[in-house]
């Protein structure tokens, strides 16, 4: 099984390293920058993955489909080791006390836990940096490939049809997150 991961993970970092134009806009409508919400303007949806989710403060031991095939999706990329990531939890701890109960609204980190870096390490991290919703590893990056994330800390807001609304990389304040994920919510 490792070997899988160590070749799923090496298979996405070429698809995360050319992602970097696409993720800030280079397809007109495609994450928000240019869309206006319909449908003839919006990327395809996103085939969801099913990844392990992590018991630590508002998150439980199990697994979560992403994007959500039901309902609007908000999904933050971060890593233990990057300061921005932290730097930008008091903003997404403000914008899920704000609107989390209307999207599933979930972090996910493409670390390799439960092989080079431990569950308790994130749980640790997540703890001291007061995350409080569901929190899940994307070990193989299968995921991260998918959407494409260009670095850390990224996040992506997407519809119930699966299509991605707003996608940025960087931190962002409350309001930008919660303008965001309100571009999934069709309002």
């Amino acid at each position: 099984m490792r070997r899988r991961h160590l070749l799923a993970g090496l298979a996405s970092v070429g698809a995360l390293g050319g992602a970097g134009a696409v993720a800030t806009g280079g397809v007109p409508g495609a994450f928000g920058g240019t869309s206006n919400g319909s449908d003839s303007d919006a990327p395809e949806p996103i085939e969801p993955v099913t990844l392990d989710t992590i018991e630590a403060p508002g998150s439980r031991d199990g697994e979560v489909t992403l994007p959500s095939p039901d309902r609007p999706t908000f999904v933050d990329f971060f890593g233990t080791w990057c300061p921005p990531c932290a730097e930008q939890m008091p903003a997404l701890v403000e914008a899920h006390d704000r609107i989390g109960d209307e999207v599933l609204f979930v972090s996910v980190t493409t670390e390799p836990v439960g092989e080079t870096i431990s569950e308790e390490k994130v749980v640790d991290w997540w703890r001291e940096n007061d995350g409080d919703w569901l929190v899940a590893a994307d070990v193989s990056a299968e995921l991260a490939s998918r959407f494409p994330i260009g670095s850390f800390p990224s996040a992506r807001a997407v519809d119930a049809s699966g299509r991605v609304r707003w996608a940025t990389s960087g931190t962002h304040t409350t309001e930008e997150f919660v303008d965001g994920i309100e571009r999934a919510l069709d309002r």
